[in-house]
């Protein structure tokens, strides 16, 4: 896992598709779709946004043609009507092996300091798309070591020559790992979700939330429950980056959900954070997830092994982690915070009212982000007289 790692930021630093780690915030040209309290997002240097990109990377999005054998897209993983998460635990790849992660929802991406469920690494939308294109453990799109063949693909789609001539007119339109994963980023950056009645309610509307929703959000932040040490701020999480926070925040955490050995150990297909960096405080550390959507954003957990809302709360965090109640006890190496509680079931339906007043419906069906069909989303250019396109 770490080879490949290493091989992905290899290729993200390579000459003709440098994905630059510089960030800049995004200049007055692009506007951002946002209400008047969210700070604008964070974009790389080296690729501003602009409408084309973004017409462009929604149709590489939703195309199988991204996969090996053209059965999966990036869309496949990630479900419009569940905020861009996949409903399932893991997601089979284009060779039919087994995820190893749940896919994560993106909402909100642009964000994100870092993506991934554990590698601190992965800067940028523009890297993280390299490891489902790429990546071989486990396999997602297959198209390690096919390249060549998936420009082809694209250069022989006439809208495909159009899009990327009119998006990258730097690059003369070349069809390139640079391009492809710019595109596709700049259009997840637009997956932006601020209307929710929690947020109506917290910007001014006091009839946005249930008195249910109400007693939910202040168990949700008060004492007893210590959910907001982890999940706070714009997304609920405490992973942020913004045009006015100076440096990234981020926050990678053991909730103690294994422990295999009485030792802490997470089972040996997935160490978490200590795949990357080797440290073994790191041990069963991920990443502390975005709520918004949460409702529809289920299974839970980073491997998918908690299906419900009610059983994250009544079987996992409330006994201080899941492996508390396994044959080795409590995990020692769980973060300071993940301490046992108890909760009636009145308080957890509560709870799980307010997790509900976190969907934003007018982002599970925003047309913009939406499945394009096969219809070119930019006018192509009309034929001239010779036959060929016109210049």
């Amino acid at each position: 896992m770490r080879t490949f790692i290493r091989k992905v930021l290899q290729m993200a630093l390579m000459g003709g598709g440098a994905l630059l780690l510089s960030a800049a915030a995004q200049p007055a040209t692009w506007h951002w779709d946002i209400p008047s309290w969210a700070p604008a997002p964070v974009v790389p240097s080296d690729n501003p946004m602009t409408a084309e990109k973004v017409a462009l990377g929604r149709r590489l999005f939703y195309d199988k043609r991204l996969s090996e054998n053209g059965t999966l897209a990036c869309a496949s993983c990630h479900l419009q009507n569940l905020g861009f998460a996949s409903g399932v635990p893991t997601h089979v790849g284009a060779h039919g092996e087994p995820g190893l992660r749940t896919p994560m929802p993106l909402a909100n991406v642009a964000y994100l300091p870092s993506y991934t469920w554990a590698n601190p690494q992965l800067t940028t939308l523009e890297k993280q798309m390299l490891i489902p294109m790429f990546g071989d453990q486990p396999v997602e799109l297959g198209m390690g070591g096919q390249e060549k063949a998936l420009f082809a693909r694209l250069s022989g789609d006439p809208c495909y020559t159009h899009l990327f001539r009119i998006a990258f007119p730097e690059a003369k339109g070349a069809i390139t790992l640079s391009t492809v994963t710019k595109a596709i980023a700049s259009f997840e950056r637009t997956l932006l979700s601020f209307d929710s009645p929690y947020d109506r309610s917290l910007h001014g509307d006091k009839t946005a939330l249930s008195p249910a929703a109400q007693r939910g959000e202040a168990l949700f932040f008060g004492e007893k429950l210590e959910c907001s040490h982890c999940h706070n701020g714009l997304n609920l999480t405490d992973n942020i980056r913004s045009a006015n926070i100076p440096f990234p925040e981020t926050g990678f955490h053991n909730t103690g959900l294994y422990n295999e050995d009485s030792k802490g150990a997470y089972p040996a297909s997935d160490h978490g954070l200590r795949t990357v960096t080797g440290n073994a405080d790191d041990e069963g550390k991920f990443r502390t997830e975005s709520l918004r959507n949460v409702a529809l954003t289920g299974p839970y957990m980073h491997d998918g092994s908690i299906a419900t809302l009610h059983d994250v709360l009544a079987a996992h965090y409330s006994k201080g982690g899941r492996s508390a109640t396994g044959p080795h006890g409590e995990n020692p190496l769980r973060d300071q915070f993940i301490e046992p509680f108890e909760i009636s079931e009145a308080e957890i339906a509560d709870v799980i009212a307010f997790l509900n007043s976190l969907t934003d419906q007018s982002f599970l069906t925003n047309p913009a982000f939406s499945d394009p069909g096969k219809t070119c989303p930019l006018a192509l250019p009309s034929a001239s007289p010779s036959g060929k396109g016109a210049q």
